[in-house]
Formats: C-alpha cells, structure tokens, sequence
C-alpha cells in the first residue's frame, strides 16, 4: 500500500472541512480500520432499545454505500456529475425500526471491509483524480478522508448525546 495524506482544503468542498478535519493521521486504511473497531465497540455496548442508535447505524450504511460509490467512479475517471442525497429523506425509508442493531452492525461491517478493500486498490493517480458531486470537485482521497471523518462525528455526537446515560 502506498502512502495516503490527509487532503488540502482545494480538494474538497468546505463543508466537508469538519468531518476531515477529525482526522489525524495520513494512513486512509488505518483510519478507516481503527475508526471502526472503535464505533463497533461504542455502538455494540448502548441498549438497543435506544431508536437513535438504530437511524444513526442505518445512516452511515447508507453514507459508505454513497461516499464509496463516488469514489469508484471517480477513480474509474467517470466524469458524470453525481448529484447529493438528503440524509433526512433516506433515515425514514430505511426500515431500522425493524432491523435488530446486531443485524445493522454486521451490514455496516460488511460495507467498510468493501470499502477497505476499495481503497487498497486504488493507485496513487486514482486517489488524485477528481470527480463532481453534490455540485462540488472533490478528489477521491478526500472521499476516503470523508468517509472516516464522517464516521468519527457521529461517534463524538452518539457520545455526547447518549452515551452518558450509560454511565452510573
């Protein structure tokens, strides 16, 4: 595996800022690895019966699946502008209310292994190549630090929400 870096503000739109800016570390496949075992192990211990628990794990399914999916096209150098999703349009038509929380975790494992091994594949030329989305240029390596930029936000908002309540 080559070296990845965290990506330079002309790399992304600024409202991805946040969710890069979360990242320490220039290793992608590390942050993406480390990043999950932490979140299994967070979401893995809050009581099921907690509804949020359940729309937060089926909406960052649905973000690896998008975010990574944008980042195989753009790495294939496919130029078609890939237009945005609305999170809070996807959260009550994903059925989780019906889905047991062990069940959303193996989904969600199952989609960053894949992405995991996505992003091993890809060349250095590839991490480089830029692509439109959401009426934005963002590279691929940016994608990749958004996906695990992302991941990490909602472990420190899922933290600070609701995982006090855990706590004695």
């Amino acid at each position: 595996m080559f070296h990845t870096k965290i990506p330079a503000p002309g790399e992304y739109p600024k409202f991805y800022h946040p969710y890069i800016s979360e990242i320490q570390s220039d290793d992608l496949i590390t942050n993406f690895r480390e990043m999950h075992q932490s979140s299994l192990s967070l979401f893995g211990s809050y009581p099921e019966d907690k509804w949020h628990e359940k729309e937060l794990l089926g909406h960052l399914c649905d973000a690896e699946r998008i975010f990574s999916t944008r980042a195989l096209r753009f790495a294939r150098n496919d130029q078609t502008p890939l237009p945005g999703f609305e999170q809070n349009d996807y959260v009550p038509e994903s059925n989780v209310e019906h889905r047991s929380v062990p069940d959303l975790l193996e989904e969600w494992s199952y989609l960053r292994n894949a992405t995991i091994k996505l992003f091993e594949n890809f060349t250095p030329k590839m991490l480089e190549r830029q692509g439109t989305a959401s009426g934005w240029p963002i590279t691929v390596m940016a994608l990749g630090f958004v996906i695990a930029g992302h991941e990490k936000h909602h472990q420190n908002v899922f933290q600070e929400r609701y995982f006090y309540t855990l706590t004695p």
